[in-house]
């Protein structure tokens, strides 16, 4: 498997090169950038599979950067700032980054940090998501179209055919609710003549196997009167 490449962005070049030195220490290939500007330049040209990002920079600050980078990549990024208090970690999380360190930072604290975004995004999904179009997701849902196959948070779940065909079908329309009608024509392939009750059987099922809570679903919902869906989350 390739290293994981860290970009590390700061206008004080001495904290750039004690994060970089730690970094690499830690196994990681490490990219340096001293504006934003130079870091938009990388993250276009190089894998990047995640930022440190500081706030207070010249050319382009940190979180105008944040908000570049969310218009085209997940990469996770974590924000330095000098500044601790709340609305400033609530403005830099809400303008797309997943952790902030307040300056001056615990340099394990923020190894920790680094390895538990990492693990998140490479292991759970993102990465792997953007490398495999073939791949539906909603929330912690993920149906392989080319071999059939449906995880919920990483753990596989045993299907049966017509089970499988019908998650197929859903997650393909995200948000689209499907009448019992068309699901039974569409997954059995045949007319549909009072077929509400087999359908019901089967949605009870799949529920049964996907959702924490099956009375409360968050991703099979029934719309009253109307059918079946699952959004994209």
């Amino acid at each position: 498997m390739e290293k994981q490449q860290i970009l590390v962005v700061d206008d004080d070049r001495e904290i750039v090169n004690a994060i970089a030195i730690n970094l690499q220490n830690e196994g990681y290939e490490v990219l340096t950038a001293y504006d934003g500007l130079q870091a938009l330049d990388l993250i276009s040209t190089q894998t990047v599979h995640l930022i440190i990002l500081d706030v207070m920079m010249p050319n382009l600050d940190g979180l105008s950067t944040t908000l570049k980078v969310r218009e085209e990549k997940n990469i996770p990024i974590i924000i330095l700032s000098a500044k601790s208090e709340d609305t400033d970690k609530i403005l830099g999380l809400s303008m797309g980054a997943d952790d902030y360190v307040t300056k001056p930072f615990n340099t394990m604290e923020l190894m920790a940090r680094v390895k538990s975004q990492l693990r998140r995004y490479l292991t759970l999904g993102d990465f792997n998501v953007q490398a495999k179009p073939n791949l539906l997701t909603s929330g912690g849902l993920c149906f392989d179209l080319e071999n059939h196959t449906l995880t919920v948070d990483g753990e596989l779940v045993r299907l049966t055919a017509t089970e499988t065909r019908i998650v197929e079908l859903l997650m393909k329309s995200p948000g689209r609710i499907f009448p019992a009608e068309e699901i039974y024509e569409r997954v059995w392939e045949e007319p549909a003549y009072r077929v509400e009750n087999t359908v019901m059987v089967h949605i009870r099922r799949i529920r049964e196997k996907i959702e924490i809570n099956p009375k409360e679903p968050k991703y099979l919902k029934v719309v009253w009167g109307i059918g079946y869906k699952i959004d994209k989350i």
